[in-house]
């Protein structure tokens, strides 16, 4: 289970005119905690914002699941309704869950939805898509968020007990 934060990063970007303006974007990073998601977040933009930047808002977003696209450019958020039947009471139950997809639009989004959903034996609604204002997503998987759905994952808890294991061996 992936827990993942929303970070605004305020920073001064040189716009298409050529002047520096102000902007605060939004990023979603995968993180155990508010301390690892800022600090995080900061090696992640390091490389690509020249400047000083600065993360002004962290707060945990409720994602249940990604689904991501190589070919998307943008983010959107989507509502997914599972409808399940009570049997004791005979009413139907629903429960919301919020998923992200990596589409062009809004179409493709639904699509991408409906077909990452398409084996679940639950049956489902979907009420709303919209665009987010996210412009990157950072998980803790290696290349492309696709190596995720095939298990090709590092976790980082993993990797620093195997580096003081490591450092052990040595003495």
């Amino acid at each position: 289970m992936n827990t993942w934060f929303e970070c605004k990063v305020k920073y001064e970007k040189i716009g298409s005119d050529g002047k520096e303006k102000m902007v605060t974007e939004n990023y979603l990073i995968d993180a155990i905690s508010f301390t690892e998601a800022e600090s995080r977040i900061n090696k992640e933009l390091e490389p690509y914002i020249s400047g000083e930047f600065v993360v002004t808002n962290i707060k945990m977003a409720n994602f249940a699941e990604l689904v991501p696209n190589d070919d998307g450019d943008r983010w959107f958020k989507c509502k997914v309704t599972f409808i399940s039947l009570d049997e004791e009471k005979g009413i139907e139950r629903r429960s919301n869950n919020y998923m992200l997809v990596q589409a062009n639009n809004v179409k493709e989004a639904f699509d991408y939805l409906q077909k990452s959903l398409g084996d679940t034996i639950s049956t489902f609604e979907i009420p709303a898509i919209v665009e987010s204002p996210l412009m990157d997503v950072f998980t803790y998987f290696e290349g492309t968020l696709e190596n995720k759905k095939k298990g090709q994952n590092l976790n980082p808890a993993e990797d620093s007990d195997k580096a003081e294991f490591d450092e052990d061996e040595d003495e």
